[in-house]
């Protein structure tokens, strides 16, 4: 218990820190605080400090493995959390990731739109965009994305609720940002509510938000640098 403390203070200020400079942005790009939802990526770390976060008010929580995040979920049922996808997803484990995720925000081919559907309950989702030339980094081809928001709508079991955009390394994030706000636009031509965009990681979530982000994912930056993989 006497090691537990200065850590949980610790998460405490980092968490602190990062709240103040999301306001400090949105009210830079005079927009409200409060409709900018940040995410916790908690991949590699322990359930204790998902826990802790929770004694601290987060509510949302992201993993990118599957794996991680079911046991996690499980785990930790009784806090009523909103648990958000955030990897690539293997359209294998679709129906699975279904189970526990408020959010999938890595739509990003008609093969997973269909492991997605349901004529039961319907999840929230985000395409994903890639803004690079490299299929491994994962997300559609902004020439596809129109075909993919189409198929996505009329997938029964999916609420589509925007775009996701990961910037790409080596170049400013902000204009890449901007690419992405652009084709928000003409996703809402399909789709009016899907205006959502889930954008800006622990180095550039300032230039995500003043690109209109309204979804952040944010690890190290709160949780502090992952475990090493053992």
């Amino acid at each position: 218990m006497s090691d537990a403390r200065p850590a949980a203070e610790s998460l405490a200020g980092r968490l602190a820190e990062v709240t103040g400079r999301v306001s400090d942005a949105a009210r830079d790009a005079d927009r409200d605080p409060a409709e900018i939802t940040t995410i916790v990526v908690t991949k590699f770390h322990p359930a204790s400090l998902v826990e802790q976060l929770a004694e601290l008010g987060v509510r949302d929580v992201g993993e990118n493995r599957h794996q991680e995040a079911q046991a996690k979920a499980a785990e930790l049922a009784a806090l009523d959390l909103r648990w958000h996808f955030v990897g690539q997803l293997q359209s294998k484990k679709a129906r699975q990731v279904r189970a526990y995720a408020s959010a999938i925000h890595s739509v990003d081919r008609p093969a997973l739109v269909d492991a997605l559907r349901s004529d039961e309950a319907s999840v929230d989702c985000f395409v994903q965009v890639n803004l690079t030339d490299d299929a491994g980094r994962g997300g559609v081809a902004p020439d596809d994305l129109e075909a993919l928001v189409a198929h996505v709508l009329e997938t029964p079991g999916l609420r589509l609720r925007g775009l996701m955009a990961v910037a790409p390394l080596g170049e400013p994030a902000r204009p890449a940002f901007a690419r992405v706000r652009a084709m928000s636009e003409l996703v809402q031509k399909s789709d009016l509510t899907a205006r959502d965009l889930s954008m800006g990681m622990s180095h550039d979530f300032r230039d995500a938000i003043m690109e209109g982000a309204t979804h952040l994912r944010i690890g190290t930056a709160i949780t502090g640098n992952r475990p090493v993989a053992g």
